[in-house]
């Protein structure tokens, strides 16, 4: 259970502090991390990690684990198992571990026929999810296989109440021969869509877009349970912070609402403090208000681009989102005067998705954001510990590490990549909130983690 009432209290206490990152670097000696003899990822001393996922092994369907590990989530299993379904990031014509690799003409028809895009039987997608069946107590890998096909870029998402996994393609991708990076691809499907998977479906589901939920460059996604309403991120330097309302809660794929974060009385407002004077004050709460975006199918990459047209606040670069206590956090990876990162929360209307949310609206506050002092550089993938302080991942052009936020504002180093530029994704905890998982996304590792948890609280 979170410690939602520690997190709540300790944000309106780090609001009469001048800044929630000054107090950064003092902290790091309280968590020094040893380094690590096997060169994957250094820990404080008591803790250790085990090798749930590596790109490149076979896997219980035949196919091989593909690399680029991404956002990730734990569902319960039978037994005690843990269910992780992982997202990879992959374009159809890398030449990274896909699952297939070359052996696509190989798979059976049953198979291919349940990916999304084949690519023409020439560049099928290689993005999607796999599955992990994980036993916590011999520490083994029990199963492993493919979740969902055919996709691509499959970056962040988010878990439901309902055992599924929201996938997010973060790209806009169009039906055809296009190059990206200076490789042909070829496209059967428009791309771009948030994908359900069954966390507990044993096998490769059905690739079905959920259309109404957007066409854009999709980042992670966080589910409201009083209403049923999933907020997501989008990954552009003028991006902007959605919400899905579905006509039928627990039924996305049945249509709904698409609408953007917009600020009351500050219509079209950006948020990135890259200028001398501040767009955003630290600790300061803004009242919200939501706009349509219109069609949320467009057939051009410009969703952003017209709900900024109506109003809508636009943000650099929302990647992280996450539930905190009564309000969601996320992160914005260039954010800041610095370029290095911010923390925003939003907190909904008693009211959400209603027309009584005008009479007492949502709240957007700003709750960090890095400079060139800061322990926490380049924020993006982050959850809630079930401690009460936030874990945010990094993804900055030198190594990258996992650094904490407690409630006073004060930051702590929880583990550290010193070993490959490659960014770390995916953090979650077991149900039972004794163990994280994150990935090394390149070249490819899940690692589960254990430890005192108690000692960094």
């Amino acid at each position: 259970m979170y410690d939602r009432r520690r997190f709540l209290q300790g944000i309106a206490a780090a609001a009469v502090t001048p800044s929630i990152t000054s107090a950064c670097n003092a902290n790091e000696a309280e968590t020094r991390l040893v380094p690590d003899a096997d060169r994957i990822l250094d820990l404080p001393e008591g803790f250790s990690y085990t090798v749930v996922s590596r790109a490149g092994d076979p896997m219980s369907d035949g196919l091989l684990v593909p690399t680029r590990h991404d956002g990730m989530a734990a569902f319960p299993g039978d037994g005690g198992t843990i269910r992780l379904v992982c997202n990879h990031e992959l374009a159809p014509d890398w030449a990274d571990v896909r699952p297939f690799h070359d052996k696509w003409p190989e798979l059976p028809e049953e198979m291919k026929s349940r990916f999304y895009d084949r690519g023409g039987e020439v560049t099928p997608g290689a993005g999607g999810t796999t599955t992990t069946i994980y036993d916590p107590k011999t520490k083994t890998t029990e199963r492993q296989f493919l979740s969902l096909g055919g996709t691509e870029y499959n970056c962040a998402g988010g878990a439901t109440p309902w055992g599924s996994w929201l996938s997010c393609e973060e790209c806009f991708e169009y039906i055809g021969n296009l190059r990206y990076y200076d490789n042909a691809a070829r496209r059967d499907r428009n791309h771009g869509y948030v994908f359900e998977v069954d966390a507990y479906s044993d096998e490769l589901v059905d690739a079905v877009p959920i259309k109404a939920m957007g066409r854009f460059e999709h980042e992670a996604c966080a589910f409201h349970d009083p209403t049923g309403i999933v907020y997501m991120t989008e990954d552009r330097h003028y991006s902007l912070f959605y919400r899905y309302i579905p006509d039928v809660p627990g039924k996305l794929i049945e249509g709904g609402l698409l609408q953007a974060l917009a600020i009351k009385d500050r219509p079209s407002a950006r948020t990135h403090n890259w200028s001398a004077d501040p767009d955003m004050r630290l600790n300061k709460s803004y009242e919200t208000e939501w706009v349509d975006v219109g069609d949320p199918d467009p057939a051009d990459n410009n969703l952003r681009l017209t709900g900024a047209k109506r109003g809508a606040a636009t943000f650099a670069r929302g990647e992280g989102l996450c539930i905190a206590g009564d309000r969601f956090a996320f992160t914005c990876t260039n954010g800041g005067r610095a370029q290095l990162g911010q923390v925003f929360t939003y907190k909904p209307s008693p009211y959400e998705g209603t027309t009584r949310e005008l009479d007492e609206p949502g709240e957007l506050k700003l709750i960090a954001e890095s400079n060139r002092d800061s322990l926490l550089q380049n924020a993006d993938n982050l959850t809630m510990a079930p401690w009460g302080d936030l874990l945010l991942c990094e993804d900055t052009s030198g190594h990258c590490g996992l650094i904490g936020i407690r409630p006073d504002g004060s930051q702590y180093a929880l583990a550290d990549n010193t070993y490959s530029y490659s960014e770390l994704a995916g953090a979650c905890f077991s149900p039972d909130g004794q163990i994280l998982f994150v990935n090394i996304q390149h070249p490819g590792i899940t690692l589960a983690i254990t430890g005192p948890w108690s000692t960094l609280g």
